[in-house]
């Protein structure tokens, strides 16, 4: 049973968030929070699988929340919601650790999938949201370069090829299919490249990948 933890300063939000989790029979709802503080003590006590964070907050916001939370060491994992899809909020927590970003206008099952998709490790930026999102972050954020970074250089020449289609936002699938590598090939690949650089999952890998150089913003 996977467990979220609904963090939003609007009641009704939370109601709809309850209703819609509560409905699947693979989730439960650990608690909720109107606010960050709130927020980071009950991930603390409870130890959710899923944080589903809102980023616009009286008080701490979700940005400082979410990197409380991450730096925390703990299990759980943050999944951002946020109005605006170039909400700038949104960009720093990733930064401070967000294991994936949605809009508010996401289809309930997408948001299901999504809140399964993080607890299991991986992202839920979908690929056509991540270009247009790292893009615009990293071009107000400085980048080491990419002879500065060691853990580039552990890298192998495919490792960095599926690094930089991961970075692209193309799917394991379309990895896939235009390196000609089967699918769980790919998937080994992507697990060793976050390995190597001590991602946490894939949205740390984009991020990481764009900080060092090897892909450049549009």
């Amino acid at each position: 049973m996977t467990t979220v933890l609904i963090v939003d300063d609007q009641a009704l939000q939370r109601l709809g968030f309850r209703m819609l989790l509560e409905a699947q029979p693979d989730l439960s709802v650990a608690g909720e929070a109107s606010g960050g503080s709130e927020a980071v003590r009950l991930t603390a006590e409870l130890r959710p699988d899923v944080v589903l964070m809102d980023v616009r907050m009286p008080g701490m916001d979700g940005i400082e929340a979410t990197r409380r939370i991450v730096g925390s060491g703990g299990r759980s994992r943050v999944l951002v919601l946020t109005t605006f899809d170039l909400d700038e909020y949104a960009y720093d927590a990733l930064r401070a650790g967000a294991s994936g970003f949605f809009l508010k206008d996401v289809r309930p099952e997408e948001l299901v999938v999504g809140i399964r998709a993080v607890a299991a490790g991986d992202s839920v930026i979908s690929p056509g949201l991540t270009r247009k999102l790292i893009d615009a972050f990293t071009t107000r954020m400085p980048r080491v370069g990419a002879g500065e970074d060691r853990r580039l250089g552990e890298l192998t020449e495919r490792e960095r090829e599926v690094l930089t289609a991961v970075a692209s936002g193309w799917t394991n699938g379309e990895i896939a299919e235009r390196l000609h590598l089967a699918e769980s090939t790919v998937k080994s690949h992507v697990s060793r490249v976050m390995a190597k650089i001590g991602a946490r999952d894939r949205v740390q890998a984009v991020i990481f990948a764009y900080d060092v150089g090897l892909v450049r913003p549009a």
